[in-house]
């Protein structure tokens, strides 16, 4: 986000303005502030956090802000409060900064460690951490130092997820509980973490060993966030080799440019409402965009044909999740991804293909998929159909609940959308525009097609345009 909201930039400046109000105390005349121990520890946060804006060295450090929290929490373990907030100014100053504006988003930064530091030394100074850490000869007071350590580090998480919650409700314009969703769960573990760590270099610290000792704690936690860094860009390698596949897709099949990606959407909308784990909602957004990476293997005047598929032409499409399924074996962090991909296309009562499952038999991603597949292909314009209002989508989808899809992944998706509404973030008219009147009919009304078979344009528009979605003879069962 290049362009911040006024609301946020008067959030900024409100944690600005108790940022300052953090270290105040210690600026004052006559306060008691053991300015070399903090010199030590803020020049110690800001030398870790400096590699990071090197392209060279943070391509070698690949860390950023907040590998080495540590430091801080040792601060607010071994400082007064307001002493401990400045240590954390020169390091988020000197922070690396991805998007513009960096004045603006280093000054958050600022204000935001500032206020988490000094709330965790006050919490830690409250329960007697000066006295549980010792000094010198002095053992440290164990177990019990775990306490103060383990509630500085908890205030720290909690302070910060309350902080960023707010930027992103103001920044990004999201309702509460969307902009705080999650934010608890994933940091809470690392900031343990970093709270044990900083509690080891705060009693090596305290120790005889003095400060040299402290800084042998950062190797470990050196390696750690570079494990955890690594894997960011395994996952970053795996999201782009997703996008790459997706453009080949809508660069073969121009007219549903942009499916994929809202059917991974609307696949998210139904698991989260299922309640599945947000592990399996990564999956089965791979899922819903990849369910038609087969169309690479199908001829493209058969998938951009306006009228009536011959029966050879619909075999050829129908083949698609098995060319799908094909592509994507061997990519291993698909996971269940892959029999979404290979059965998307399956129904409830054993008609669909490629194998002719039934009920339970379908994958649970294959059917979540199906319902996302279908009430896209009926709200989007295509080259043979105009889109349907989403009610009249979802009424259809209602319809053939049972028989071509599964009930609950239907009841799922109309309660997401009550809940949320439908706003895809790619759109049918990102579609490249064709000669006026185009090969679009003019609006219909719904079809419900025979008795017990399923609507007549729904599930991949390529393949049901021409009623391949109908019942049809049995078809042989998955190969072992």
């Amino acid at each position: 986000m290049k362009v911040i909201p006024r609301a946020a930039r008067v959030y900024i400046g409100c944690a600005l303005l108790g940022a300052g109000a953090c270290v105040l105390p210690a600026l004052r005349p006559g306060a008691t502030v053991p300015w070399g121990t903090v010199a030590l520890l803020a020049a110690l946060y800001a030398l870790c956090e400096l590699p990071a804006r090197c392209r060279l060295l943070g391509r070698a450090l690949p860390l950023g802000t907040g590998s080495f929290f540590p430091v801080l929490l040792t601060a607010a373990l071994l400082l007064p409060p307001a002493a401990a907030a400045l240590t954390a100014i020169p390091g988020s100053l000197l922070t690396r900064v991805e998007e513009p504006p960096a004045a603006l988003r280093r000054a958050w930064r600022v204000a935001a460690a500032a206020i988490a530091v000094r709330s965790a030394a006050l919490t830690a100074d409250a329960l007697g951490a000066p006295t549980a850490l010792g000094r010198g000869p002095d053992a440290p007071d164990l177990p019990y130092a775990l306490l103060p350590a383990g509630a500085a580090a908890l205030v720290f998480c909690l302070v910060l997820t309350a902080l960023d919650g707010g930027i992103r409700a103001t920044a990004c314009g999201l309702p509460p509980r969307a902009a705080w969703r999650g934010l608890l769960g994933r940091s809470l573990v690392p900031h343990t973490v970093h709270g044990l760590a900083g509690l080891m270099m705060a009693v090596l610290w305290r120790s005889t060993y003095g400060p040299v000792a402290a800084l042998f704690v950062l190797l470990p936690m050196y390696i750690s966030c570079w494990v955890f860094a690594q894997y960011h860009r395994e996952r970053a390698a795996h999201q782009a080799t997703i996008r790459a596949l997706v453009q080949a897709v809508d660069i073969k099949d121009r007219y549903t440019r942009g499916h994929s990606e809202r059917v991974g959407q609307a696949s998210v909308l139904i698991a989260r409402e299922l309640g599945m784990a947000e592990d399996r909602l990564d999956v089965v957004r791979f899922a819903g965009i990849l369910h038609d990476v087969g169309k690479l293997g199908v001829p493209t005047r058969v998938l951009t044909k306006d009228g009536p598929l011959t029966p050879e032409e619909r075999r050829v499409i129908e083949l698609h999740p098995e060319y799908g399924h094909e592509m994507v074996r061997g990519i291993g962090f698909l996971g269940e991804a892959r029999a979404a991909i290979l059965h998307h296309h399956e129904r409830m009562d054993g008609s669909g293909y490629p194998y002719g499952l039934h009920g339970e038999q379908i994958p649970e991603f294959a059917r979540i998929v199906a319902v996302a597949d279908a009430f896209d292909a009926m709200t989007s314009t295509r080259s043979y159909s105009r889109a349907r209002p989403v009610p009249t989508a979802l009424a259809e989808l209602e319809r053939c609940a049972g028989t071509q899809f599964d009930p609950r992944m239907v009841t799922a998706l109309v309660q997401a959308l009550d809940r949320h509404g439908w706003q895809p973030a790619v759109t049918a008219d990102e579609a490249p525009p064709g000669p006026p009147g185009g090969n679009v009919p003019p609006p219909r009304d719904v079809d419900p097609g025979p008795a017990g078979a399923g609507p007549s344009v729904i599930g991949d528009g390529t393949a049901s345009r021409a009623g391949a979605d109908a019942p049809r003879p049995g078809r042989p069962r998955e190969r072992a």
